[in-house]
């Protein structure tokens, strides 16, 4: 390691007098050797901190901030050519320098792990069973078989898993992600550890489970006591969670305070951006998000001085003098002192710090923030969405350009190797209806595997449906010709959920842009103008034209993939959860082309996302969706603000809102189990076997849940319908 690099000091108590911490962590830094002459990564680069029994911290930051590095490194499970120094002790035992052995004493007992992939974590050919009696014996040998099988089946009881005794049996695929992911919180939970590490554990996951996975792990902190270190880029999910976060950028920590302190006074630029970049549930004003322009920079090639510089709205020349250090607020040099004696001279003047929790930050400019009371709106320009006349029109006036009325698509359910029979269907989308105006955006919303991607792929499909019809733009895909169809696949375009895999990676920028227009014929011309104006029109640089996809970034790769959608100038965008892959302040910017191209384009938008937070943001009208049928549709206000159907108010319930006082305060709707298969759906209500108001509801109201089908009904209101029996509108808090 480089002895003269600018490292953290750390944090110098416990929050609560008296408590020893169970976890400190002091000047952590990773180093990854470079291969081939190529630099060295400098993934982490001095983090510290303490923890105390029962105390939850978060680590918040952008993907290759260095968050999980800097807990795989405290846990020893980084390969053994990375360069870790400094210092992680548990209970006052250090454990950088132990050797495997005295390790897995350790691991797994004093200090676990939750991942964040659980099926990776879980060995696919073991039973949950017997991983989960391993974690026990091998921590303690007179334990036998039986009785930690006996522990295994409490342990899966305890995370809410049914049938406990049954499903010990099961292998890690019997298992939906949401179930997977308890498992492994139970596995953590077996010896009562003092530590969890939590590494994105809800990243994967549906908002509903993702509520019963924060709930578990808040049964698991009350059941053992431990404390609990949050990774996540979920700022929501940290809001209403932790005790103290911790942010982290370019492989250091630049902000670090209360959860209360650094999300209600933030004085880091960079944390400011990821807060105001966040779809907010409980905003009804629509305005543009705040994007971080840019890119984090690469570890092995950091810029000289402070590295949010180059991104950051406020950057001052002598911000380029010297990385600052993590300081109290109001202890940081002024730009003057840094001018005369440069940063690491006026940082060694900091006064001593006190045996308190403080607010710190990796600023020069933070005393001046907390002096003018910035706040994100201050120093980020926002984008100006040019105003659409059109769009205010009454929607009944705005001519129809996609009509979806009761369509299905069943999968035949086969058995058998050489003579298949018909064994059941899969009913994966079952009678839908909806239409889109022009200009409007439509938000399918629901769990994974309730039928939205099925769907989009019937309706870009053009063919004929098994029932129903889809209708684009005045014509019924099911009666088109085969010229016809080819023609009317200019007017509809699809945008993919993940960038890197639906662009061709041999292929230059330009040619993937340039292929729908040489396949619809556009003049030859004109071809090489009219990709440079698409490339500027998504905020690209038409310069980048001859570079391939993986030299962009995320955001970049669904700037280019949106470019190619507007090639041949639709009239209707669908979106397959184009912003769901991407960090939150990528995200910012995407969602504000969106709407900026709406705009200015005049495009019709069928947006998927399970995101509710970002439907919030772009929609006008909401369906959800539950078991391959719609459950509630309408305006986006009266969805969002007086939901009628349970499974809704239970959605909208589970967002997180990045507001720690809300959060707090906010009473959450937990789901249980997990959706049922399309294969065997309840009769009568399909969302009944999770519903909290069938279970609520006296035995003679039950009986009609239990035999019929609720039909989709209006409710008072212009555009608000949704499928229950006993459908009441709420508030959402």
């Amino acid at each position: 390691m480089n002895n003269t690099e600018t490292t953290t000091a750390p944090d110098p108590a416990p929050t609560r007098s008296g408590d020893v911490p169970v976890l400190e962590v002091d000047n952590l830094h990773v180093t990854f050797p470079g291969v081939n002459k190529a630099p060295d990564i400098k993934a982490v680069r001095g983090v510290s901190y303490r923890l105390n029994r029962g105390e939850i911290l978060g680590i918040v930051g952008e993907s290759g901030s260095g968050k999980s590095v800097s807990s795989l490194a405290a846990m020893g499970l980084l390969p053994e050519y990375a360069e870790v120094t400094g210092s992680v002790r548990l209970k006052g035992q250090e454990l950088l320098g132990l050797d495997d052995q005295r390790l897995a004493k350790v691991r797994g007992k004093v200090i676990s792990m939750v991942f964040q992939d659980p099926l990776s974590a879980l060995t696919p050919v073991y039973t949950v069973g017997d991983q989960l009696a391993e974690a026990v014996r091998v921590h303690d040998s007179t334990v036998s078989k039986q009785q930690a099988l006996t522990r295994a089946a409490e342990l899966l009881a305890l995370v809410g898993i049914p049938n406990a005794a049954q499903r010990l049996k099961a292998f890690p695929h019997e298992f939906s992600g949401g179930m997977r992911q308890r498992v492994m919180i139970a596995m953590a939970m077996a010896n009562d550890p003092d530590v969890i590490i939590c590494d994105e554990p809800t990243t994967a996951l549906d908002v509903t489970i993702q509520a019963q996975v924060l709930e578990l792990l808040k049964t698991a902190q009350r059941e053992t006591g431990a404390a609990i270190v949050m990774i996540t880029h979920d700022l929501g999910v940290v809001a209403g969670f932790v005790d103290r976060v911790l942010v982290m950028y370019a492989g250091r920590p630049v902000e670090m305070g209360t959860v209360d302190e650094v999300y209600y006074r933030t004085r880091m630029p960079y944390t400011m951006g990821l807060l105001g970049a966040i779809p907010r549930l409980d905003l009804e004003e629509k305005t543009p998000l705040v994007p971080i322009k840019g890119n984090p920079p690469s570890l092995a090639a950091l810029p000289p001085g402070c590295p949010f510089a180059p991104r950051c709205p406020i950057a001052l020349p002598q911000c380029s003098a010297g990385e600052p250090q993590l300081l109290t607020i109001g202890a940081q040099p002024s730009t003057a002192e840094i001018d005369a004696v440069g940063q690491s001279q006026a940082a060694a003047s900091e006064p001593a710090r006190s045996s308190t929790v403080e607010h710190r930050s990796a600023c020069i400019r933070s005393g001046e923030i907390d002096t003018e009371n910035w706040t994100a709106a201050d120093i980020y320009p926002l984008p100006e969405i040019p105003a659409d006349a059109v769009a205010r029109l009454p929607r009944a006036d705005r001519p129809v350009v996609l009509e979806v009325d009761d369509l299905i698509k069943h999968h035949p359910l086969l058995k058998g190797a050489l003579f298949k029979r018909r064994v059941g269907t899969v009913y994966a989308v079952d009678g839908i209806s909806f239409d889109i105006r022009e200009r409007e955006t439509l938000g399918l919303v629901g769990e994974s595997g309730c039928g939205k991607s099925t769907t989009l792929m019937e309706i870009l499909s053009l063919d004929r449906p098994a029932r129903g019809k889809v209708v684009v733009l005045g014509k019924e895909s099911g009666r088109l010709s085969r010229r016809e169809r080819f023609k009317i696949r200019r007017d509809m375009q699809v945008v993919f959920q993940d960038p890197m895999s639906s662009l061709d990676p041999r292929m230059p920028v330009f040619e993937i842009i340039a292929e729908p227009l040489r396949t619809h014929s556009y003049p030859r011309s004109r071809l090489n103008a009219r990709v440079r104006e698409l490339l500027a029109l998504v905020g690209l640089d038409p310069a980048h034209a001859s570079r391939y996809p993986a030299e962009f970034s995320g955001g970049q790769r669904q700037r280019i993939g949106i470019a190619r959608a507007l090639a041949l100038e639709p009239k209707v965008l669908v979106l397959d959860e184009p912003v769901s892959a991407l960090d939150v302040s990528i995200q910012a910017g995407v969602v504000n082309l969106l709407e900026e191209l709406q705009a200015r384009l005049g495009l019709a938008y069928l947006f998927v996302a399970h995101d509710l937070s970002v439907i919030r943001h772009l929609a006008d009208r909401v369906a959800v969706m539950y078991l391959g049928k719609i459950v509630e549709i309408g305006d986006v206000h009266s969805i969002y603000t007086e939901p009628a159907h349970p499974y809704t108010q239970a959605l909208l319930s589970a967002i997180p809102i990045p507001d720690p006082e809300k959060e707090r305060s906010r009473t959450h709707i937990v789901l249980e189990g997990d959706l049922p298969s399309p294969a065997n759906p309840p009769s009568g209500c399909s969302f009944r076997t999770r519903c909290p108001k069938f279970q609520a509801l006296p035995e003679s109201d039950r009986r009609r849940c239990l035999s019929e089908e609720p039909a989709i009904r209006p409710l008072t209101g212009d555009d608000h319908a949704t499928a229950c029996h006993y459908a009441q509108k709420r508030v959402v808090v």
